[in-house]
């Protein structure tokens, strides 16, 4: 599978007060990317609200490596790193990059999608089953099951 990368830009409100990426900054940018994924497989917030589904979080954690400035060039890709056979509960792990490869920071989340009418946890319509089987797999991808 193809890897899925998406550029990132750093804006003067990203900052702290040491002139480098606040640390929530690499939390919103992990949501940025994975809506990103959605979206290029169609399934956007507008299908998601005609489905009654949405992805929920149940861990988010972010190691960082290297600190990043404001004229970083900044990537960050995802890889799915466990699933269910059926997408209903699945880890995703994002590497944040400079721009000379380093690895600046992981960002790892644990997931599930949700009935948004019912309030549960379900096994994800096949919509979503075509989404998550196109995601790159990391190198040492698991079955849940």
């Amino acid at each position: 599978m193809d890897r899925f990368i998406k550029e990132v830009q750093i804006r003067w409100s990203d900052l702290d007060p040491n002139f480098h990426l606040r640390h929530s900054v690499y939390y919103d940018w992990g949501a940025f990317c994975r809506v990103e994924f959605l979206t290029k497989y169609d399934l956007t917030a507008e299908v998601m609200t005609a489905l009654h589904i949405g992805p929920i979080l149940f861990r988010e954690e972010c190691v960082f490596r290297k600190e990043i400035r404001m004229n970083d060039q900044i990537t960050i890709g995802l890889e799915l790193t466990k699933a269910r056979r059926s997408y209903s509960r699945w880890s995703i792990q994002h590497q944040i990059l400079k721009g000379d490869g380093t690895v600046a920071a992981i960002l790892s989340v644990d997931g599930a999608w949700m009935d948004t009418v019912k309030r549960k946890l379900i096994t994800p319509p096949q919509e979503v089953f075509h989404v998550f089987s196109n995601m790159p797999l990391s190198e040492n991808f698991q079955w849940l099951d």
